[in-house]
């Protein structure tokens, strides 16, 4: 039987996620203890990336509400109830890790394409999370297609 009662499931829903799911699933003996969540940086972080776009056409309430969408597309292709979906732009690990917090959860399960070199040097959420989480967490290995 699983100590793990409360288990947010910490997902990018534009990359694969469906393993980093079912892995909570196996875990969390109920689906209601299953909490999806997804943190997307705000476009105050990405807007040096996009030069030479024009920035009126973006709008974080567009994004957000389409990112809404898909998430719960997500969590009811799972069974995971709708009052357990979490979505709130900013930085991804720290607005995991204080939803955790907030929710006294028992694990943080989040998925890791577990790179190394200068990518690892830059950081990733899930390292971040991992050594800033009051919890346990369960970092699933996510394979890109080739």
């Amino acid at each position: 039987m699983s100590n793990y009662k409360t288990v947010i499931v910490a997902i990018d829903i534009n990359a694969e996620h469906e393993n980093i799911i079912k892995r909570a699933l196996s875990i969390c003996p109920s689906v209601e203890g299953i909490h999806l969540t997804y943190i997307p940086l705000p476009t105050v972080y990405i807007q040096p990336y996009l030069y030479g776009i024009d920035y009126s056409d973006i709008d974080d309430s567009n994004r957000v509400e389409k990112a809404r969408e898909k998430l719960d597309v997500i969590a009811r292709k799972f069974g995971i109830s709708e009052q357990n979906v979490y979505l709130k732009t900013g930085n991804p690990a720290e607005e995991i890790k204080q939803y955790a917090n907030d929710l006294c959860a028992d694990l943080i399960v989040i998925g890791t394409h577990g790179r190394s070199g200068i990518k690892l040097l830059l950081g990733s959420t899930a390292n971040s999370v991992l050594h800033g989480a009051k919890q346990d967490v369960l970092a699933v290995r996510v394979y890109e297609p080739k």
